[in-house]
């Protein structure tokens, strides 16, 4: 951006007065997942009082509160969004939103919808942008954006007043297209609100202050971030993740989102690099090196992580911090092609030595007279100490030796061994990432991080992680063995994926930026694409196959598919004869849907008449699974939340209860019995269940209905076992 100061606010009404006067009547705002709430009500207040306020809101997902849908739910979920959430401000367009009572004067454009949220939102459903997360930024600039805005960091670095866009970095790209529009004579405002809850974030975060035109800072905006709850992972979702694991090289690198199959990624990983002995066992037991142990060979790998990994992906999710914090996230890339080529080839090391220096020598990375260009090269990657200066074709050190900068003298290369040579490779960054996303926990480790491991981590333009184009070269070089895993809804035997919206062309969520590294890995020589994809899923009494003979709409197309995973195993697809794509597909299925999935291929003569599924593949029951997990669990295997939670004991306990409660209350069949078993319960309240409902408010119920609910509580804590 041009240089100019912006224009500081501590008040907030007097700052959208300000934007108001800079852009006009016609508003509209883009901001992602670190958006400033404060000004985002503000507007919508003012749109609101005065319909001659045109507002459209470009996001993408309108997270809010959870709340229950149920009394017993609210009971349950008010303390803990209270704790978790804190003072996190709601954004007051999203209620009137989901119950279609906007104003006519508002529009809210998403490119990416709260999960299954909106699906009867006649708004939401006509305004949705479909578009990869790639290109959100030049479509921002599409639907007519003229305010860019977002939440903003603060730190004073060398005694000046530094700025970040820490969990926005994926937004870099947007600034010269608002440049290319101020030139052309447009008014549009970049609008930053500082938050000291949020992590600064160092390397390309951190932008000049005249990037903003607008900056509002007081300490009573300083709110809470948004940070989901670490879900739980089940069964299907830990064998999906063991599955994952073993496809990961080491040396490699890694793209994995947000969730519960996120987290089953990272603690299969951890398995392989701490209980190596164990995670073999498992993987035997499971019969995944047996079934697909070439895959496993060709495509990952078994043992500890010795180089360790690299994260190149859209999201830093909270899965990479434990990654990190275990010492697999710990491969690190460089920003300099020549030096990256260097690493790659083990000529250069993480030890400095002299050889490296004549290594850089030989291969024109340095000149043999060091010019100050060349000093601040080796500076910056750690080869010289920052101390020294070049003055005179000397290099002097703080210890007082000069030294000829010449470094076609063997003598000089012993010299600078001696005087002033670091001792390993800095300035490498072990995670790029463009947004990052989690619970309280991980925004607490990224607050409190030195700055030698935050500066490890680099927050960047989405057009950097999510593409190659315009950085190819250092991008091939750094993401070797990429692995990218993305999570899909369903699949169809030929291999064509639907992950965010149904056949009659309502949109579920959004297709983010899968669709981007889908393609990343067939241009990468030695990437692999893995969609992962529970077999099944379950409404009621009723379970439905996720691997489908069709469906009718497609974020992944059949040309595109590579690697599926799904809780039976694993299925290598890219570069198949159809039939053998059906057959591996069929492989990795459940085992109540195979016949009826091989008769819809043989109907469509997509493979043999005469074709059965191998005997191996016909056990593909969740009971099966289930049965090694159980077995597992009393040493310590497979936890509920294995990064902990942010639930208490007695939630923990709670959830459990009302999941099942849920569950058997929805079923014809069980439904009554549960009842039953409720209405049936006499007697005084067991002493282990008091706690349950103090934390539910039903110690001391005072009508009819609480005392139903409590009865029903106690019934479930005492049909699970807790009491």
């Amino acid at each position: 951006m041009t240089a100019r100061t912006p224009a500081y606010f501590s008040d907030l009404e007097a700052c959208v007065d300000a934007l108001l006067a800079k852009v006009g009547k016609k508003v509209v705002i883009a901001g992602g997942f670190g958006r400033p709430i404060h000004i985002f009500n503000e507007l919508y207040r003012r749109a609101v009082a005065d319909p001659d306020i045109h507002l459209t809101i470009i996001t993408g997902v309108s997270f809010s509160r959870p709340r229950g849908s149920s009394e017993l739910e609210k009971r349950f979920m008010e303390p803990f969004v209270e704790r978790v959430f804190g003072n996190l401000p709601e954004l007051e367009y999203v209620g009137p939103y989901q119950k279609g009572r906007l104003p006519d004067n508002v529009e809210i454009v998403e490119v990416f919808l709260q999960a299954g949220t909106y699906l009867g939102n006649k708004h939401a459903q006509q305004n949705f942008v479909y578009s990869n997360f790639t290109h959100w930024l030049r479509d921002m600039i599409e639907q007519g954006c003229n305010v860019f805005s977002q939440m903003i960091a603060k730190r004073e670095i060398d005694g000046e007043l530094a700025y970040s866009m820490s969990h926005d970095a994926y937004a870099l790209d947007i600034l010269p297209r608002l440049k290319a529009l101020r030139e052309e004579g447009k008014q549009v405002a970049v609008i930053g609100q500082v938050n000291d809850e949020l992590p600064f974030m160092y390397n390309d975060a951190i932008v000049p202050v005249e990037t903003y035109d607008i900056i509002l800072d007081a300490p009573q905006y300083n709110h809470t971030l948004l940070g989901p709850p670490s879900p739980s992972v089940d069964t299907a979702d830990y064998m999906i993740g063991l599955n994952a694991s073993a496809l990961l090289r080491d040396g490699g690198t890694l793209q994995v989102g947000i969730g519960a199959l996120g987290d089953a990624i990272t603690y299969g990983c951890i398995l392989r690099h701490e209980r190596n002995r164990q995670y073999q066992e498992v993987l035997a037991e499971l019969g995944i090196t047996k079934h697909f142990a070439g895959i496993v060979e060709q495509i990952g790998g078994t043992e500890p992580f010795e180089k360790g990994l690299y994260g190149s992906t859209e999201m830093f999710a909270d899965g990479f911090r434990h990654l990190y914090n275990h010492g697999i996230l710990r491969r690190a890339v460089y920003d300099d092609v020549g030096l990256q080529r260097l690493v790659n080839a083990g000529r250069i090391g993480p030890a400095i030595t002299s050889q490296s220096l004549a290594v850089l020598l030989d291969e024109g990375l340095v000149s043999a007279r060091l010019s100050s260009a060349d000093l601040d090269f080796l500076q910056k990657y750690g080869f010289i100490h920052d101390s020294v200066v070049l003055r005179d074709g000397l290099l002097r050190c703080t210890d007082g030796t000069e030294i000829e900068a010449n470094f076609e003298d063997a003598n000089v290369l012993e010299q600078i061994s001696r005087h002033c040579m670091g001792e390993e490779l800095r300035g490498g960054i072990v995670l790029h990432a463009g947004f990052f996303l989690g619970p309280q926990a991980m925004y607490q480790q990224l607050r409190s991080m030195p700055e030698v491991d935050a500066k490890k981590i680099c927050m960047t333009d989405i057009a950097f992680v999510n593409q190659l184009y315009g950085c190819e070269e250092i991008a091939r070089l750094q993401r070797q063995q990429a692995r990218f895993m993305n999570t899909t809804i369903m699949i169809t035997l030929l291999g064509e994926a639907c992950s965010d919206g149904l056949e009659d062309g309502r949109k579920i969520s959004g297709v983010g930026g899968q669709y981007n590294f889908v393609a990343m890995a067939h241009a990468l020589e030695d990437a692999r694409s893995v969609l992962m994809c529970r077999s099944t899923r379950t409404k009621g009494d009723q379970v439905s196959s996720n691997i489908v003979w069709s469906y009718g709409h497609t974020t992944i197309p059949a040309h595109l598919r590579d690697i599926v995973i799904t809780e039976y195993g694993i299925a290598m697809l890219r570069g198949q004869r159809e039939k053998d794509v059906i057959a591996r597909m069929l492989n990795i299925a459940d085992s109540r849907f195979q016949p009826q999935l091989l008769a819809q291929a043989k109907s469509a003569s997509k493979i043999p008449d005469d074709y059965e599924i191998p005997q191996q593949f016909r056990n593909n029951f969740p009971e099966k699974l289930e049965r090694v997990a159980c077995r597992l669990r009393p040493e310590g295997l497979f936890p509920a939340y294995p990064f902990g939670s942010d639930f208490s004991a007695e939630e923990l306990v709670l959830a459990d209860v009302l999941q099942n409660l849920k569950k058997n209350m929805a079923s014809r069949r069980t439904l009554f019995k549960t009842l039953a078993g409720a209405v049936g319960a006499s007697g005084s309240t067991p002493e282990a269940a008091k706690p349950y409902l103090a934390r539910m408010g039903l110690e001391n119920p005072q009508d009819i209905k609480a005392t139903a609910f409590q009865k029903l509580i106690v019934a479930e804590l005492k049909d699970l076992g807790y009491v």
